[in-house]
């Protein structure tokens, strides 16, 4: 079935037993003196183990100056060779070839994490970090120059099997490569020549330092999403250009900051959305082209490499989601596969804000050791009570342990809220976790019990050793006038589909629940008004899935009432309050409510003095997201 996926492959004289690739994704893992931690080596070496061909590492920083972010490695010092040398041994135990990337970020940092001014071809600022950089001199351009290679030479002195010239996203490469940054009249800029100046000269510093025979693949944005920025049509020029100079491969991205939902997708974009560029670039290179670009299952990569469109299949987010997903889908056991949700809440959301990267439907990313599960000395009996995601991932780990679980859910299904949030337009694959979870509920033997609402008596009767209270949460009704009327009912009627809410639809808070509920309705045909108290809507998105989220109510022409508070409900219509005047809006059907939940944890107090063992996770806890609930859980689950 994976003829193509799982044939060799040789980059240079680097040869990989398969085409699925691991890309370069800051984690901020490692020390900040860039030396490898032994967090660092065990995140990587759990995708060895999984089967993994190629594993690309992140953001290997030439200098100092360089980093965009805290805690990424770097080899721009003899004295970090040794901690990088143990993570390449390690990997290498397993067959899986491991390449350095290595990059400078330019304009793209700040002071706060470089200790400096950033530094760029032109003193214009990144439209993101906002700050303006240093212009480059040439003397500094050609220091530069010296240092990739000396990088790359410390790198391969380090057992790396190559490295990838990271000419993609923006950062410094990128940045003499385009006319969106690049905006000198001297050698280093203008002409299309003059812009590959610095990545050739890069290129043949690096073959002098470590030898014509070291791989060198060189990751490139097709296109850049900017205005005045490269275009497809651009990139492959470059990509002979490139190709002449004596690179190995080519690795096909897309974006820079300032479109960075290019570079990292979320779940509202299509799969596998530029493999057309990559098949761009592949008509005018005869070296391999890497692909990449929300590709998040085993069968979409085959799909790509059998019809030409790439020679390998980059799956970033799939690999943090899933590190054994070569060797499950090389077994046939695709059931088994967690995929990649798009959510963006681990990995993204934390990353912008300089922390270490986490996922949603994989707690044991980034703590392979802390997090491994092991078979328990004293066998005990676990209850949990509530089959949402905090539940059953608790259930689930604590049956891999070898206890005996019994899962109690008062409703008639498994998933809790949790299958509301997949109802939502580009939020399906939500129900991909949810069917994994279930799956494995079933093959760990917890014992299922719907339609039954974990109570005291049940705990007398059952004597077990741990509870895990995984209830959940409720809708906050406020206390406003009408609010008891009949044509009020709460998003997660609607999003379950016990209410229809007619044509004319008023929704009464705009946060992520609000104005996601808004966005499913319209985008079936209902006329939507949100209103929110705060200035905006939807704060709580993170910032690429929140964009997507803003231009779908835009294009489905949802109003938006912001710093408007609800005053009163009537028949159809409410009034608000806004700028201390009152005003009236309607007519509508129904008022939907969407402004927040509470916890449901009334079973703590029975239970006092019951059992030894009480564990409150998820919305039972504290109402957030369902990254620190399916955390919660797993961790619930791990200590039973």
């Amino acid at each position: 079935m994976f003829k193509s996926i799982f044939s060799p492959i040789k980059i240079g004289k680097m040869e990989l037993s398969n085409r699925l690739v691991v890309p370069p994704m800051v984690m901020n893992y490692c020390n900040e003196d860039g030396t490898a931690t032994e967090r660092f080596i065990a995140y990587h070496e759990a995708k060895a183990r999984g089967g993994w061909g190629l594993i690309i590492t992140e953001d290997y920083a030439v200098d100092p100056r360089g980093k965009g972010f805290s805690r990424i490695p770097g080899l721009w010092d003899d004295g970090q060779i040794e901690s990088h040398s143990r993570l390449t041994e390690r990997i290498h135990k397993y067959g899986t070839k491991i390449v350095a990337q290595i990059y400078h970020c330019g304009r793209q940092t700040n002071h706060f994490v470089i200790g400096d001014q950033p530094v760029a071809p032109s003193p214009i600022p990144c439209p993101v970090n906002q700050e303006m950089p240093h212009e480059l001199t040439v003397k500094e351009i050609k220091e530069l120059v010296e240092k990739f290679g000396d990088c790359a030479y410390r790198a391969k002195k380090a057992g790396f099997d190559g490295v990838e010239i990271h000419g993609a996203h923006g950062y410094l490469i990128a940045q003499f490569m385009s006319p969106y940054s690049n905006k000198r009249n001297d050698e280093y800029g203008g002409s299309l020549q003059n812009r590959l100046r610095f990545p050739l000269e890069i290129i043949s510093n690096i073959k002098a330092k470590a030898g014509n025979d070291f791989p060198i693949i060189f990751r490139i944005s097709a296109d850049e999403f900017v205005p005045g920025g490269r275009t497809i049509e651009d990139t492959k020029a470059i990509a002979i250009v490139l190709e002449d100079a004596g690179i190995n491969a080519i690795h096909v991205s897309a974006g820079v900051y300032a479109s960075a939902d290019a570079i990292i997708p979320p779940s509202a974009v299509r799969h596998g959305w530029i493999t057309d560029y990559a098949a761009e670039v592949k008509k005018v290179v005869s070296i391999p082209v890497i692909t990449v670009g929300r590709i998040n299952d085993p069968f979409l990569a085959e799909a790509i490499i059998s019809s030409g469109k790439a020679d390998l299949v980059s799956m970033g987010r799939g690999s943090l989601a899933d590190p054994e997903m070569p060797n499950k889908a090389a077994a046939g056991k695709f059931e088994d596969i967690v995929h990649c949700i798009g959510c963006m809440q681990g990995c993204i959301e934390r990353l912008f804000k300089n922390i270490d990267v986490k996922c949603l439907v994989n707690p044991s990313l980034g703590r392979e050791i802390e997090f491994a599960i092991q078979p328990a000395k004293v066998k005990k009996k676990v209850l949990v009570a509530g089959g949402g995601p905090a539940g059953m991932e608790a259930a689930i780990v604590a049956a891999r342990k070898g206890h005996e679980v019994h899962l109690y859910e008062k409703e008639n299904v498994l998933g809790g809220q949790y299958r509301l949030a997949a109802v939502p337009p580009n939020k399906g694959e939500v129900t991909t976790f949810i069917a994994w979870q279930k799956r494995q509920l079933n093959k760990c033997g917890v014992n299922i019990h719907l339609n039954t609402e974990l109570t005291a008596e049940i705990v007398d009767e059952q004597k077990p050793d741990v509870v895990i209270i995984a209830t959940g949460s409720k809708p906050i009704i406020p206390n406003i006038p009408g609010i008891d009327g009949r044509n009020v009912v709460t998003a997660h009627d609607v999003l379950s589909g016990i209410v229809d809410p007619g044509h004319k639809v008023i929704i009464v808070g705009g946060g992520m629940i609000g104005s996601e509920t808004a966005n499913h309705l319209a985008n079936h045909g209902k006329e939507v008004v949100i209103v929110e108290m705060l200035p905006q809507i939807a704060k709580d998105e993170e910032a690429s899935v929140r964009q997507y989220l803003l231009r779908d109510l835009e294009e489905k022409k949802v109003v938006v009432y912001t710093n408007a508070t609800v005053k009163e409900i009537g028949d159809d219509e409410i009034t608000v309050e806004r700028d201390g005047k009152k005003e009236k809006i309607g007519p509508a059907d129904t008022i939907v409510l969407a402004v927040g939940v509470k916890p449901v944890n009334n079973l703590i107090t029975g239970l006092q003095g019951k059992v030894d063992k009480i564990v409150s996770v998820g919305d039972a806890y504290e109402a957030r997201k369902a990254l620190e609930a399916i955390e919660e859980g797993y961790k619930a689950g791990l200590e039973a």
